[in-house]
């Protein structure tokens, strides 16, 4: 009877065992050739009822200067909404408007010529449920809103413009060089961006987050929050007071021949945040900070609702400035897996990175699973790919969650300038960088003449990599 016990029990450990080993990495190979087309099969751009809505059809032109058009459009949308679904066309001109809503089974349709010009006037903007930085709270609505709606659209050849500039909306960031006068008197995310970062780091229940007048926080320019089938092609996004494009805790989303300029603060171009199935195409990105940040929410937040964005395909895009090209975090405490890169162009000496991860100990979540291929680089700041584990260091926070990153694969990138070819910081005291592989690729006017790699890192490899003309 004991022996069988033994065995019962023997063979229950090694069950065990088995299911708390870590999975073994996948393989570029297996990647772009089984993993790559089944992410790309599940996302599919939302299909809306053949019928129209024109704007002047159901309204009028209004000569009064500072006449604000929100009323008209938000009504035409709600009506198109409930009446099943199509597309509200915009008419070339420019719509002075407030804060847009978009409902379910609607096409928000810019026509070419048509420019949807937004209010600074804050008290145009109720208070609705979004995050910000990656933190849950109430503040000032986007721009361009959607609350927990299926299949809408931003679609058109026309443009959605901010207003945003270093009179109004930068100005709130705090900085002087973005307009900031501290004996002015303006209210700036000085005094909104810590309370949140307290109220995060205390747990304190959303519903009580109240942001809004008094705060300073910016608000974005296009974020839907909880929705699914979403498609946003063709329009040119301009001048937006904070991120462009930020889709929150959404799935099946499509980002396709977009044009967006934003030299802003914090002007990052799209950051899908806890969003699944994610297809980024076509796209031109000329940005204040990151052109593509990938998030998952920043420390508690994160880490309480612990959903990751997945399966991400970015491909055939431009980047000129920005802080990075295809960056993950750093807000990614809800972690990250399945980044597919390829056939991007990137070049300016205003771009920092070409491939950027970043995130620190206040974080945790594993980023995982990121492939990268046939990318074409004239020129970067400072690294073709960097990781960096050690980012924003004076950040007040519970440094207890150190992150992980793991299984991120470069294959036919070629860069003519940079000052290294990749920069990784590790941690001093934890491996917690590995797997990490740059293959055939090319690297020239490599400033420093190679990469630059401190912390601990493991199986890092370099195959067939030229650095200046030199095998590494």
């Amino acid at each position: 009877m004991n022996k069988i016990l033994l065995s019962a029990l023997s063979l229950c450990l090694t069950s065990l065992a088995a299911l708390a080993a870590p999975k073994a990495p996948v393989t570029p190979a297996v990647a772009w050739d089984s993993i790559y087309p089944s992410v790309e099969a599940r996302i599919k751009a939302p299909q809306f009822r053949d019928k129209d809505y024109r704007l002047l059809d159901y309204g009028k032109r209004v000569e009064t200067p500072g006449f604000l058009y929100t009323e008209m459009i938000n009504s035409l949308i709600d009506r198109c909404s409930s009446e099943g679904g199509g597309r509200v066309i915009i008419p070339a001109g420019t719509w002075f408007t407030g804060p847009i809503t978009l409902k379910s089974n609607v096409n928000l349709h810019l026509e070419e010529g048509a420019t949807l010009l937004f209010t600074s006037d804050l008290r145009e903007y109720p208070i609705v449920l979004t995050r910000w930085e990656g933190m849950d709270c109430y503040n000032y609505q986007p721009m361009i809103y959607a609350y927990d709606q299926e299949n809408i659209a931003l679609t058109g050849k026309g443009t959605v413009d901010g207003g945003a500039e270093n009179a109004n909306w930068w100005r709130m960031c705090g900085a002087v060089k973005y307009g900031f006068e501290p004996d002015k008197g303006i209210i700036s995310q000085r005094i909104g961006r810590p309370q949140l970062m307290e109220w995060n780091e205390a747990g304190v229940p959303v519903e009580k987050r109240l942001m809004g007048d008094g705060y300073g926080m910016r608000v974005q320019l296009v974020n839907p929050v909880k929705c699914k089938n979403v498609l946003i092609e063709g329009v040119t996004l301009l001048r937006s007071p904070f991120w462009v494009i930020h889709p929150l805790l959404c799935e099946n989303l499509t980002v396709r021949g977009v044009h967006i300029q934003n030299d802003g603060p914090n002007g990052d171009g799209c950051d899908p945040e806890s969003c699944n199935y994610v297809l980024i195409e076509d796209c031109y990105f000329d940005t204040g900070d990151d052109c593509i940040a990938i998030k998952s929410g920043r420390n508690r937040d994160g880490r309480r609702w612990n959903i990751p964005t997945q399966n991400v395909i970015v491909r055939n895009c431009k980047m000129k400035n920005g802080h990075g090209g295809v960056v993950v975090g750093s807000e990614i405490s809800g972690g990250f897996r399945n980044l597919f890169v390829e056939n991007c162009e990137m070049d300016s000496p205003m771009l920092d990175r070409v491939i950027r991860i970043k995130t620190n100990s206040c974080r945790g979540g594993v980023i995982e699973d990121i492939f990268v291929r046939n990318v074409t680089v004239g020129q970067c700041k400072e690294a073709v790919l960097k990781i960096n584990l050690v980012y924003e260091a004076r950040e007040k926070c519970d440094r207890s969650f150190p992150p992980t990153v793991q299984n991120v694969f470069l294959e036919n990138v070629t860069c003519k300038k940079s000052k290294f070819g990749v920069k990784i910081e590790g941690f001093e005291d934890l491996c917690n960088v590995r797997n990490i592989e740059v293959k055939d690729c090319d690297f020239s006017g490599v400033e420093t003449g190679g990469n630059s790699i401190t912390g601990q890192t493991e199986d890092v490899r370099f195959i067939d990599l030229t650095i200046n003309g030199k095998k590494i």
